[in-house]
């Protein structure tokens, strides 16, 4: 009982730092981030989708089909694109509609063959994503994989 008790916290330990490690990591990844990039090109990406008066905070999904962590995190964006405003964008990706089909996925998708919109964002990693509340100011920024719980919350407190 003891050594189970022992294996336990050490399993929490290692949680715990990797949890801190992977934030850390995600915040210095997205320092460089372009975070004023939506005034921008808004028509491009949201007038395109969504009215202008919609008052739902919106996410932007940077991703490929070709990026490993990007295919783990699918799942969790199709999911709040269930109840929030949510835009993808495919960089660099091929077969994107086989890709969308064989994964169930249904969020909406603009294609970024040649980098051009990632590049307005500066974008040099992927998973990356955006969260702007529902008057287009950006509350949140992340590198790398999030999960459908740490997105909703994201989402619900921007609706506020």
């Amino acid at each position: 009982m003891e050594k189970l008790k022992y294996y336990i916290k050490e399993i929490a330990i290692f949680i715990v730092i990797v949890t801190v490690l992977s934030n850390v990591i995600s915040f210095y990844k997205s320092s460089d981030l372009n975070k004023n990039s939506l005034n921008n090109i808004e028509s491009t990406l949201v007038n395109k989708y969504f009215k202008s008066s919609n008052e739902k905070p919106l996410l932007i999904h940077f991703w490929a089909t070709w990026c490993p962590t990007c295919k783990l995190e699918a799942s969790n964006i199709e999911y709040i694109s269930q109840n929030y405003n949510v835009i993808t964008v495919a960089v660099k990706s091929d077969n994107i509609t086989k890709y969308m089909k064989e994964n169930n996925l249904t969020f909406k998708v603009i294609k970024d063959k040649d980098s051009m919109i990632s590049q307005k964002f500066n974008i040099s990693a992927y998973p990356t994503t955006f969260i702007y509340d529902k008057n287009k100011n950006l509350i949140f920024s992340e590198v790398g994989y999030t999960s459908s719980f740490g997105l909703w919350i994201r989402m619900f407190i921007s609706s506020l």
